[in-house]
């Protein structure tokens, strides 16, 4: 299992903010695309939700083809329907959908203290995905939430926050031990809050727990 994590983990772009792409053995896959610099071809998109640095339009169309799958809540509607994917897929906390070998997994995602940013009731969400043999877990926007306690995956990829999600640091490591993940991989700093300081903080808090894997971004 060690194998296929460090595998799929080389095959994990960054690509700024909350965004990331993995060549999965059967499918490319992008989460939450923002600030692309190049056009592509995804099999499959995932939104988290309906924030315009996470579900924007100018991006999606950057890599939302006519064979693409897009997996997001309902209120990304509007911005996914002029792309005229193969489908659009409507999934909230606690559901789940397949493409093909690929299983996705809907979990809560929101603000517990900052609640004007990601409310609960909004019924935005992180993802589970399924793929290549190993449980990815991007979390969304999302503070350190008790629904974590049941989060079962290998890889995480977590928010440092500041601002919008996490606390800051301390935060987020506490999530990323409620989680268990073998491997971490920390997003959503750099961009709007956050910086480069706070990955390696991550990094040093969870020494011995946890293997944090700090991605620099492909341009």
């Amino acid at each position: 299992m060690q194998e296929h994590m460090h595998d799929l983990i080389e095959r994990i772009d960054w690509l700024g903010h909350a965004s990331f792409r993995v060549a999965a053995e059967d499918a490319l896959i992008y989460i939450d695309p923002y600030q692309l610099k190049e056009e592509d071809e995804a099999d499959i998109v995932l939104v988290t939700h309906s924030h315009g640095d996470h579900c924007s339009p100018a991006d999606l169309a950057k890599v939302v083809g006519p064979e693409t799958i897009v997996i997001a809540p309902q209120d990304c509607a509007e911005a996914i329907a002029p792309l005229q994917p193969a489908e659009h897929r409507v999934l909230a906390p606690g559901m789940s959908t397949a493409v093909d070998t690929i299983t996705i997994d809907a979990v809560p995602a929101y603000n517990i203290v900052k609640t004007q940013f990601h409310p609960k009731e909004q019924r935005w969400v992180g993802y589970i995905i399924t793929v290549d043999g190993v449980r990815l877990y991007h979390a969304g926007d999302t503070e350190h939430i008790p629904e974590m306690d049941d989060i079962e995956c290998d890889i995480a990829l977590l928010p440092l926050g500041r601002t919008y999600t996490m606390s800051g640091v301390q935060e987020a490591a506490a999530a990323a031990r409620a989680i268990g993940a073998a491997f971490v991989i920390p997003m959503h700093y750099g961009t709007y809050e956050g910086s480069s300081d706070d990955a390696a903080a991550f990094r040093d808090l969870l020494e011995d727990e946890v293997q944090v894997v700090i991605k620099d971004v492909v341009d």
